[in-house]
């Protein structure tokens, strides 16, 4: 789990990079939650995210938003942590510029940041979103959403309320030419604190039926 420092818009990001252990790998970069509500890249569900990632052999980045541990700059209400992802992704597939395809996973806030970059880089393929916050932030930017993917939610959640995220995947579900898989994991709240590993393995099943060779998802 190298630590790594590379350059963002705003000075220097630090991250945790596991280089890919094949040719050709996939890459998948991991967002982690608020930075004003203490999210870090250590945060416990990025750090899940990003193992099963690494285990599955990619090309795996997490790092820290500007303003958080060593990463420079200060918080920019997501417009700059947009911009940080983007160059984090850049950074990335500057070393693995032979990826054959690209994931992108995130954590509530990190969700947000996720969907919006995956506007912006058609080369992602798939995304991972834990509990978007759509009774907060206003996610009409996806139209229309250019990739697959799955949205876990807890039931239990006070945070991010699971009627505002059913809303977005129904609207998602209107598209044509993408699939939304969307879990709803009973009892967990945002935080998922006794329910992390029935989140995971909501993830892990998709990950298996999207890197399956007979997947009909593209």
């Amino acid at each position: 789990m190298p630590a790594v420092i590379f350059p963002g818009p705003e000075g220097r990001l630090e991250g945790r990079f596991q280089p890919a252990s094949r040719p050709r790998a996939p890459v998948a970069m991991i967002l982690h939650p608020h930075p004003q509500a203490g999210g870090t890249m250590n945060d416990r569900i990025t750090m899940a995210l990003y193992k099963t990632f690494q285990a599955r052999g990619f090309a795996t980045l997490r790092f820290n938003f500007r303003g958080v541990g060593r990463s420079q700059g200060s918080f920019d209400n997501g417009i700059g942590e947009l911009s940080d992802a983007a160059a984090a992704l850049d950074w990335v597939q500057s070393i693995h510029p032979e990826a054959t395809t690209t994931w992108i996973a995130g954590y509530s806030f990190g969700a947000l940041i996720g969907m919006q970059l995956l506007m912006r880089r058609p080369e992602i393929r798939g995304f991972i979103s834990i509990a978007p916050p759509a009774n907060m932030y206003d996610f009409s930017f996806l139209a229309p959403c250019p990739a697959s993917g799955i949205i876990v939610q807890g039931a239990a959640d006070t945070v991010v309320t699971p009627n505002a995220v059913q809303k977005l995947v129904d609207k998602l579900r209107t598209q044509k030419h993408i699939t939304i898989h969307h879990d709803e994991i009973p009892r967990a709240n945002h935080f998922f604190e006794n329910e992390l590993d029935d989140m995971m393995l909501s993830v892990d099943k998709y990950l298996d039926f999207r890197l399956s060779p007979d997947c009909p998802i593209r």
